[in-house]
């Protein structure tokens, strides 16, 4: 469980520092509709943890993540998963097209076809 909630984490950190995002305000949002996590090791409080995220796909209204939870300094991840999110009108709830500056910030994220990221 730990590892979705930094996944989440990790995500959105990273749409809020950009300006992207604001949790309270967006007018378009981005939905978990799938996930999953490979567990490899452990990690434990105070474990000092760095996340390492991508962009496997990124479509009209949905983008697939791959992310990787590591010790930090560690050469090996804990964990590692796929986050999708559909994005959405935070009013309507109905799928709306990923806003440009989005776009164009998962664009530097996307991963090349042939990335060797462990599956």
């Amino acid at each position: 469980m730990v590892y979705y909630a930094l996944f989440d984490a990790a995500v959105n950190a990273l749409l809020v520092e950009e300006g992207l995002l604001d949790p309270a305000t967006s007018p378009v949002i981005g939905l978990v509709v799938e996930s999953s996590c490979r567990f490899f090791s452990s990690l434990a409080f105070p474990d000092p943890v760095e996340v390492g995220v991508a962009i496997e796909r990124l479509g009209r209204s949905s983008v697939q993540y791959r992310l990787a939870v590591f010790r930090t300094g560690a050469p090996q991840p804990a964990a590692q998963g796929r986050y999708t999110h559909v994005y959405v009108g935070r009013v309507s709830g109905r799928p709306e097209p990923i806003p440009d500056g989005h776009r164009s910030f998962m664009q530097r994220l996307e991963l090349p076809s042939e990335s060797g990221f462990a599956s």
